[in-house]
Order: structure tokens, then sequence, then C-alpha cells
């Protein structure tokens, strides 16, 4: 059987800390919510831009403590102040499907964690 693409974990409704174009690339996150999602550094992600409506796919670096900073050709997708939407997608068997259940972590002020789903 072929595998299938599901979401494995998100973080939702992040706040962007700093966008520096001129870093390589990249996004870096904070410690917390790396630890809470499940996701790891150098893991790709995709990142969802609430306020402009841009989508990017890129990898993650661990960024300071509070950190969504958006990196390189990244930054001119977003500003700070604008919230996102980050997530990281596995792909799984159809005896994984029905078992699986995503890691969901929605922020609140200054990129705190307010729930884990």
């Amino acid at each position: 059987m072929a595998f299938r693409c599901f979401l494995q974990a998100k973080i939702h409704n992040a706040t962007i800390t700093e966008a520096n174009v001129n870093y390589r690339g990249s996004i870096g996150i904070c410690p917390k919510l790396l630890k809470a999602s499940g996701i790891k550094a150098y893991e790709q992600v995709d990142v969802y831009n609430i306020t402009n409506g841009n989508r990017l796919t890129t990898y993650v670096i661990e960024g300071k403590e509070g950190e969504i900073c958006l990196n390189g050709a990244a930054a001119l997708k977003g500003s700070v102040g604008d919230k996102v939407i980050i997530a990281a997608y596995t792909y799984l068997s159809g005896e994984e499907i029905e078992k699986h259940k995503p890691t969901v972590v929605i922020v609140g002020e200054n990129n705190s964690i307010e729930e884990i789903i």
C-alpha cells in the first residue's frame, strides 16, 4: 500500500519576532515550542502567514527563547508582528493512519504555550 501524507505537528498562531533577509535560510523557532510540538532542528516545515496569506517551505533551526525568526528569502514572506502557523508532515502506512494523532501547540502572547492538543 502507498504511504499517505498527514499532519505530524503544528504550532498555531505564533508571532514573528524577527525577519533577517541576510541569513542564509530557515526559520528560527523557540526551543520550548520545538519541544512541545516534537518538531526537530533541520526538519522541513511549511509556514502559513495568517496575516498576509503567504506560504513557504523551509527548515527549522533552534531559535532563542520566545523567537520566531524568518531567515533568508523566507524573511520576505512575513514581517515582525505577523501571525503564522508552522506545520510539519509525515508519511504513514495504512496501518499507522488509524492510530495517528498530530500534536497541535496553541500559542499565546510572547509566543508562550497556551495549550497542547
